[in-house]
């Protein structure tokens, strides 16, 4: 067996990746990620890597096989819940990041109790409906020291270069082409998706290192 680097060798790799001072930013960052799909399990896998601290990770549902096409989970992971296979894998990739699970389904009832330790929120549901009722939430509940930095539009097979990263106001960033969304009746796959995660993943970053600018 490999031994594990100490958490000393981990942060000092990442501060000449990014520099002490970026990575001090990142190392104190919490985020949380509403839904653990082809979204939000990629967003969380690369925020690991990048270094952030705290990771809130929420969703209620289990891996099944159809998610493996664009999805972070293996073939090990069937059955498991999505909180508990992602976290093993991040701790495979970042064993020192700290991170909360709720295995819940996120209601405009549940909400705000769910997202009170976070300064950024990143919504990666699948369905139209719940990515309404959250930002419904985010607005009209949540404190305003908050942002929210969620995706409209990532499905089918169209040029990536239709997604994009767009500042509505101070709190809201938005992701993906705003159009193709699975109400349009395309398809998810892993390109597309993971183009627009990764619009996520890099704003939330940018976020956290002061950048306020799409």
């Amino acid at each position: 067996m490999e031994r594990i680097p100490t958490r000393e060798e981990v942060y000092e790799a990442l501060c000449m990746r990014h520099t002490s001072e970026v990575q001090q930013k990142l190392s104190a960052g919490h985020v949380a990620i509403a839904g653990l799909g082809g979204l939000g399990s990629t967003v969380a896998v690369a925020l690991s890597r990048a270094g952030i601290g705290h990771l809130h990770l929420i969703d209620f549902d289990r891996v099944d096989l159809s998610n493996l096409n664009r999805q972070q989970y293996r073939i090990k992971d069937l059955g498991r819940y999505k909180t508990e296979a992602l976290q093993e894998i991040i701790m495979e990739i970042n064993p020192y990041l700290e991170i909360k699970t709720d295995t819940v389904k996120i209601t405009a009832e549940n909400a705000k109790q769910l997202f009170t330790g976070e300064s950024i929120i990143c919504e990666a549901f699948d369905q139209a409906v719940e990515k309404a009722m959250l930002t419904d939430v985010f607005f009209e509940e949540l404190s305003r020291e908050k942002i929210l930095v969620a995706a409209s539009g990532m499905a089918g097979a169209a040029t990536s270069n239709l997604i994009r990263t767009r500042k509505i106001n101070s709190r809201f960033y938005l992701c993906g082409d705003e159009t193709a969304g699975l109400e349009s009746g395309h398809s998810l796959m892993a390109p597309r998706v993971g183009v627009c995660a990764a619009h996520e993943a890099n704003m939330i970053l940018r976020l956290l290192i002061g950048e306020t600018e799409a």
